[in-house]
């Protein structure tokens, strides 16, 4: 049968009668079939009467048998089809269970964004409709080899070249269907889902630590299979935090008393365990449990040093740490990056400085244009200092002497100076100048 003869038929089970009936006007005009069981036993016995089941959503906690089980036992009835756990808690191993046990690819979280939901039931159809089509390649495959035994001399040269075709389209969507089931970015979205549901603070330091993490990590030439290991460790890496006390992880680590630091201690352990039971993501699972050990030793939990810590964990530590200062000072990255620097300068990887300097700069911080009609003050590099630009405030050397006073016109002489100074004994910040028009 082909597939546009094919309609496919997706199984929503939940005890929920309105969630139930949501779901079936979600999809009432979709290209599939939509059938609902108001429990797990109930699926199960729903599973035994139909056919063509691409898709089998479940809710999690259910009377009864629970999703995971559900989906577990699924298995048996509708090998084929493609799992998924819908669900309004955060429980991690609730995901564990769904995606080992059950053989879930994703967890959904309630309520759902309609347009996402039907985005993601869509893109399930496609892969297994792709799957049923290699399939049906495989076995056309086998059938034209069996069948050019069968045919004389004069025919084998075509036949062959329709083989060799037809194999080609075959290896190509096996290909797919392989890499289809190495791509574990549903996996990793599923857990990056269950930190986001913390607040948006949390989702945003996340995002932040993964996009200054790859960029390092990058400049610091690594390769790509360890720029994906700690994309993946950045977007997991405080997942370890979820059920600890919400008073425990407001506080800075500093105001922290002893019972608190050591609760607080534990979730990069705990975050290394939750992602452990999946082989794949146990490489991100090490950087995960030493995102919090420092290059002098003084970290946790293993109290790792120097080049001990994988450098991988490394960048993690020094991209969480920047992206809190710059979070907590409201100034620029340059800024929390000297912040930083001076704070942690003995736990923190030396010879990341370098790197993190080259890309915080692009990573936060974008000059402002300036009006070529306008008088406004400014915060600026050394070299991004003009002739006849007026200091609004003293520069103060790192140590606390006077180097210019406020209200000095810049020259050529003063800007060679400024820049001297820095190099010298740099400022704690930049130099606040007046910018005056086209002067």
């Amino acid at each position: 049968m082909s597939d546009e003869l094919i309609r496919p038929t997706v199984l929503f089970v939940d005890d929920e009668e309105n969630i139930l009936k949501a779901l079936q006007r979600l999809t009432m005009d979709e290209e599939f079939d939509t059938e609902i069981a108001n429990s797990g036993d109930a699926g199960l016995q729903k599973l035994t009467t139909l056919s063509n089941v691409a898709l089998i959503v479940s809710d999690q906690r259910m009377p009864g048998m629970n999703g995971a089980e559900f989906l577990h036992q699924s298995q048996q009835l509708a090998p084929e089809a493609i799992r998924m756990l819908l669900t309004g808690y955060s429980d991690i191993s609730a995901a564990a269970d769904a995606i080992n046990k059950g053989g879930a690819s994703r967890y959904l979280n309630k309520p759902w964004n309609d347009d996402d939901l039907l985005q993601t039931l869509k893109a399930a159809i496609e892969t297994w409709k792709l799957s049923n089509d290699n399939k049906r390649l495989q076995a056309i495959v086998q059938a034209q080899n069996e069948e050019m035994k069968q045919w004389n001399e004069n025919l084998k040269n075509r036949v062959l070249q329709q083989t060799t075709a037809i194999r080609k389209k075959a290896d190509d969507l096996n290909e797919a269907l392989v890499q289809l089931k190495q791509n574990y970015s549903g996996i990793i979205n599923a857990f990056s889902g269950l930190v986001e549901l913390r607040g948006q603070k949390a989702q945003q330091h996340a995002r932040n630590v993964m996009e200054l993490a790859v960029a390092a990590a990058r400049e610091y030439g690594l390769m790509p299979e360890e720029l994906e290991i700690i994309r993946t460790a950045a977007l997991l890496h405080d997942i370890g935090e979820i059920g600890l006390p919400e008073n425990v992880l407001e506080k800075s680590q500093d105001y922290m008393t002893q019972n608190e630091l050591h609760i607080y201690s534990q979730h990069p352990v705990r975050g290394q365990m939750a992602i452990d039971s999946i082989a794949e993501l146990r490489p991100a699972g090490i950087l995960i449990r030493h995102h919090h050990e420092y290059f002098n030793g003084t970290g946790f939990p293993d109290k790792l040093a120097g080049d001990a810590i994988p450098i991988g964990a490394r960048i993690l530590t020094y991209a969480d740490q920047l992206d809190k200062a710059v979070a907590s000072g409201g100034d620029t990255a340059e800024q929390a990056l000297t912040r930083v620097e001076l704070g942690l300068s003995i736990k923190l990887d030396p010879g990341l400085q370098r790197v993190f300097r080259k890309i915080a700069r692009y990573a936060y911080f974008t000059m402002p244009e300036i009006d070529p009609n306008a008088t406004v003050e400014l915060e600026l590099k050394p070299e991004e200092l003009r002739a006849g630009m007026i200091l609004t405030k003293d520069v103060i050397s790192g140590t606390g002497m006077m180097l210019l006073n406020k209200g000095v016109t810049l020259d050529a002489v003063k800007l060679e100076a400024i820049q001297r100074y820095y190099q010298l004994d740099p400022p704690l910040h930049g130099v606040f100048a007046l910018v005056h028009g086209k002067g």
